[in-house]
């Protein structure tokens, strides 16, 4: 698997070591549990799940009958089953070892499958919540979950390609599956997530590219699902709060030239300029990084990016500054 390190680049005779951003983890907040299917007003049901959750015996015979009930040949039992078991694994962390360790894992992904948007959607809840527990992400992978998920990114409802854009994000945290979930057909989908969706779709999206693009064959996948032009839409943006996160997904592909030409080509250039202008210290920061890939070993690029204007900024930049940044602009 061809896992992209920081590289050495050379600039006008000069070298300038790992163009990477330290920062990112802000801009990045990891895909957590789902934030629907709290616990409504106490139903029978409902009363049961709380017990469970505080009482650890109850939870283990709970969660056996759970799982028994995913098997049921009643889709109601399969949705109420798939619900709890959503929900147990969401409040009480324990439980994702347990509910994994019951033989949940085949019978939930068989459920993302399902033509019932609930149950699918569950179904993709569910194993989204149980990867959030590391020691079940490669079970999850090996008993063949990334086609179903992938499949529910395509035809979900909102919340299951949210939480499915989630749970590939989690599975792709183990280096093996980036190549596998690339090769499934996940890149143009989350990019379609990332120009189409909601607020929390685009930023489960950008969450999920970004780890799966430390791999040069998803960058290329990614650059030809076109996923340029919404990443300079958004960081065109300053009101949709995206701008650092495609920024930094922006970040992970300039490194191939197929996507140094399709920032140019989508006007990416002129919005870089304007972000070491207007944006925030960090923004500034990773615009300066880009442009300096952009330039490298392009006559062509380093004239485009002069005739937009970005000398007085950059020689602004370098007076004003953090060490880290005046050491960007000086190369």
């Amino acid at each position: 698997m061809d896992t992209e390190n920081p590289v050495n680049y050379k600039y006008m005779g000069r070298s300038f070591n790992d163009l990477s951003i330290n920062d990112d983890s802000t801009a990045f907040s990891d895909c957590n549990s789902d934030r629907s299917g709290e616990f409504p007003s106490a139903s029978s049901q409902n009363r049961r799940l709380l017990l469970a959750c505080a009482n650890s015996e109850n939870s283990d015979e709970l969660i056996r009958q759970l799982v028994s009930d995913l098997d049921s040949c009643s889709i109601d039992e399969q949705k109420q089953a798939a619900l709890e078991l959503r929900l147990l694994a969401k409040n009480k962390p324990e439980n994702r070892i347990k509910i994994a360790k019951a033989g949940a894992i085949r019978p939930l992904i068989s459920l993302i499958s399902s033509s019932d948007p609930y149950l699918q959607e569950n179904g993709v809840t569910a194993i989204l919540n149980l990867s959030l527990c590391d020691e079940n992400k490669e079970l999850i992978a090996s008993s063949g979950a990334i086609k179903p998920l992938v499949r529910a990114l395509r035809t979900g409802t909102s919340t299951a390609k949210e939480n499915a854009a989630c749970a590939l994000l989690r599975l792709s945290q183990v280096e093996e599956n980036k190549v596998a979930i690339g090769r499934s057909g996940a890149i143009p989908l989350l990019v379609n997530l990332l120009e189409n969706g909601g607020f929390r779709g685009k930023k489960d999206a950008s969450t999920a590219l970004y780890s799966l693009c430390t791999v040069k064959e998803n960058k290329i996948r990614a650059v030809e699902a076109g996923i340029m032009r919404p990443l300079v839409e958004l960081m065109a943006d300053f009101g949709s709060n995206m701008v650092d996160k495609s920024a930094f997904v922006m970040s992970v592909l300039v490194p191939v030239p197929e996507a140094k030409t399709a920032l140019v080509e989508e006007g990416g250039i002129p919005v870089l300029v304007e972000i070491i202008e207007v944006g925030s210290q960090r923004q500034k920061e990773i615009a300066v990084a880009i442009l300096l890939q952009i330039c490298e070993d392009s006559v062509l690029f380093r004239t485009m990016v002069a005739r937009e204007g970005a000398i007085p900024p950059l020689v602004a930049l370098s007076q004003s500054g953090n060490n880290r940044t005046k050491q960007k602009v000086s190369y």
